[in-house]
């Protein structure tokens, strides 16, 4: 990275960034209270907190949303006239999945062959930290020269869509003239991207019931209707024989146009197994940013260890439905859920109950906010230009944002590359993403407070 004070400030900052990641990833903050303790999302939001009162914002406050969860705001006022831009992240994380995978303790910040291990150290507290640093690097280097407004979520990966119904019971609250989601990330590690669109998300949970109870496969297996295999029928139906998703009513076929992901990197940073074959049709690109994904996410049924010689009276299952730009997430339940309903065989009984939802996004990248990335991350990235790209996952608070706020410009940035692995085990984070991405945003309200 080129010498520059705000560099050069943010690159002193950051043993002091990894101990403060260390102290956020070590709050068990799982928005999901039947598995982890409400106390520890607490601890998370009360920590955040008090790190922006540190820092000069003011009316910081706990903001208890319809969920049941905490998202954390704060305001730094800058020059009078200035423009407003709001930061977002969120400290909620998902579960760590299997502990014994973790090649260190999922909630214990460890540094390991120049990455920083620790479960929410990419997605998203490290997008915390990330934002921070830009701001004092700012402070220390004549001031910050905008308004800022911070939103830091807490059930970001539950989909339960609080921080969306409180904005919305509050439009005031978050009006900005730019948003920046540090909840994004590059294509790869050292090459600067801004995700222009997301995919949206539908999430249900479908039990099927055919007997009153378990029954002894042996006496009544043949004939007795299994819901665990009915389940098991349906399920696969979602799919085409290559994979690919289809669900009734429901096109498949759009492509992407902008930056293409090679397919043995894919499998690369997919981890792929050798001789396993990619699903689906089309480049990479059109498969995980132009066309809708089905994924079952869980299966209630007995487990191998400990089951008995049963025909299945129940089972359920969650499955999550990623949908493009251009298709309505709810038109998209709806079809989901008749395909379910009408696929279910042998006249079993079948209930869809709508967990979770969100609209896709498609930024607006001609904006003057884009330009001033750019131009921020030409300087943060030496030699390299900024990608635009797509991202297969959700934030549904971008459609919220961008319907309350229609003018207000979007951009999509975060630490969430490839080698991260969020959502997996042993997700980690690279410190030099963390300080580049830090000078670019910190370069980012200096070049849009100018333009």
């Amino acid at each position: 990275m080129s010498s520059n004070p705000v560099a050069e400030t943010v690159s002193s900052l950051m043993p002091r960034a990894k101990e403060e990641l260390a102290e956020l990833v070590a709050f068990k903050s799982v928005a999901d209270f039947g598995q982890f303790p409400r106390v520890e999302s607490e601890g998370a939001a009360g920590w955040i907190a008090s790190a922006l009162r540190a820092e000069g914002f003011e009316d910081v406050a706990l903001l208890d949303t319809p969920d049941g969860t905490q998202s954390v705001y704060g305001f730094l006022p800058g020059p009078e006239g200035a423009r407003t831009v709001l930061l977002y992240a969120h400290y909620d994380v998902q579960p760590p999945l299997d502990e014994a995978g973790w090649d260190t303790p999922p909630f214990e910040l460890t540094e390991r062959d120049g990455r920083w291990y620790g479960r929410g150290s990419a997605d998203c507290k490290g997008g915390v930290l990330m934002h921070l640093l830009a701001l004092r690097a700012l402070k220390a280097n004549g001031g910050v020269p905008v308004h800022v407004k911070v939103i830091v979520e807490g059930s970001e990966e539950q989909g339960t869509g609080g921080l969306e119904r409180y904005a919305e019971a509050h439009p005031e609250l978050l009006a900005a003239d730019t948003v920046v989601i540090g909840d994004a990330g590059n294509f790869r590690v050292g090459l600067p991207t801004v995700t222009s669109t997301l995919r949206g998300m539908t999430l249900v949970r479908v039990k099927v019931d055919t007997l009153e109870g378990n029954l002894h496969s042996g006496q009544f297996g043949g004939a007795a209707p299994d819901a665990l295999g009915a389940l098991i029928r349906v399920l696969d139906s979602l799919r085409a024989e290559d994979g690919s998703t289809a669900v009734d009513g429901l096109a498949s076929d759009n492509g992407w146009q902008g930056l293409q992901y090679d397919e043995e990197q894919f499998r690369r940073d997919a981890k792929v197994l050798d001789g396993v074959e990619l699903i689906g049709s089309g480049s990479v690109a059109d498969r995980i940013w132009a066309r809708p994904a089905v994924t079952v996410l869980g299966i209630d049924c007995p487990p191998v260890i400990g089951a008995t010689p049963s025909v299945q009276a129940s089972a359920r299952a969650l499955v999550s439905l990623r949908v493009p730009p251009g298709v309505d997430a709810a038109e998209a339940t709806k079809l989901l859920r008749a395909h379910l309903e009408t696929r279910t065989p042998w006249g079993a009984r079948v209930e869809v109950e709508q967990i979770g939802q969100g609209q896709a996004f498609r930024a607006d990248t001609t904006s003057p906010a884009y330009q001033a990335m750019a131009d921020a991350m030409a300087v943060a990235y030496p030699g390299e230009e900024m990608q635009y790209a797509g991202q297969g996952g959700s934030i549904p608070l971008c459609n919220t944002l961008a319907a309350l706020y229609p003018r207000a410009e979007i951009l999509l940035i975060g630490l969430n590359e490839p080698e991260a692995q969020i959502h997996a085990v042993n997700e980690s984070v690279s410190p030099e993403e963390l300080e580049r991405l830090s000078v670019a945003e910190a370069l980012f309200l200096r070049n849009y407070a100018a333009s």
